[in-house]
C-alpha cells in the first residue's frame, strides 16, 4: 500500500527532480542510453514503478524485447554494443558502491566514447535514477499505470 502518494510529495522536491530530468533530456546524451541505464537502476534496486516506467519508454522509442528482457544480464549475451556495454558496467558499479571505488579501468573506458561533460552527465544520470528508486520504494508508488507520453 502506498505510503506517500505522487501528490503528497512536497512540490518544490518534484521541480527540482523534474528540473534535473529536463537538464538530463536537454543533454547530448542518448535517449535510448539514458533509458537503458535507468532500467538497468531500477532492476538493481527492485523498483517496479520504475521498471515499468523505464520498459515502457524503451518500446515505445523502438527496443526490441530481446534486448529488454536480457538487460539484467546484459554482460553475458551479445546483444548489446561495446558502448553501451562501458555504460551499464559503469551503471552497476555507481549504483552498488559501498566499499569499492570506481576501478580505473571502469572509468577509463568512458573516455574511449564519452568527453568529460557527457562522463558528469551519466555520472548524474545514474545518481538521478538511483535517488528516483529510493523515493519510490520508500513511498511504495504502486507499478503498472505509468503511461508514455506521446
Amino acid at each position: 500500500m502506498e505510503r506517500i502518494k505522487f501528490n503528497q510529495i512536497p512540490k518544490e522536491m518534484v521541480e527540482k527532480l523534474m528540473g534535473i530530468e529536463k537538464y538530463l533530456k536537454e543533454s547530448t546524451l542518448d535517449f535510448q542510453l539514458l533509458e537503458l541505464m535507468r532500467l538497468r537502476v531500477a532492476q538493481i534496486n527492485k523498483c517496479t514503478y520504475c521498471i515499468d516506467m523505464h520498459y515502457k519508454e524503451l518500446r515505445h522509442k523502438g527496443e526490441t524485447e530481446l534486448r529488454l528482457s536480457t538487460i539484467s544480464v546484459w554482460n553475458n549475451t551479445s546483444f548489446f554494443t561495446e558502448k553501451e556495454r562501458v555504460v551499464l558496467k559503469f551503471t552497476e558499479a555507481l549504483t552498488e558502491l559501498s566499499e569499492k571505488d570506481i576501478s580505473d579501468d571502469i572509468f577509463n573506458a568512458l573516455t574511449k566514447y564519452f568527453n568529460t561533460e557527457e562522463i558528469c552527465n551519466i555520472t548524474f544520470a545514474v545518481s538521478q535514477i538511483n535517488t528516483w528508486t529510493r523515493l519510490v520504494r520508500t513511498f511504495k508508488l504502486p507499478a503498472g499505470n505509468y503511461k508514455v507520453q506521446k
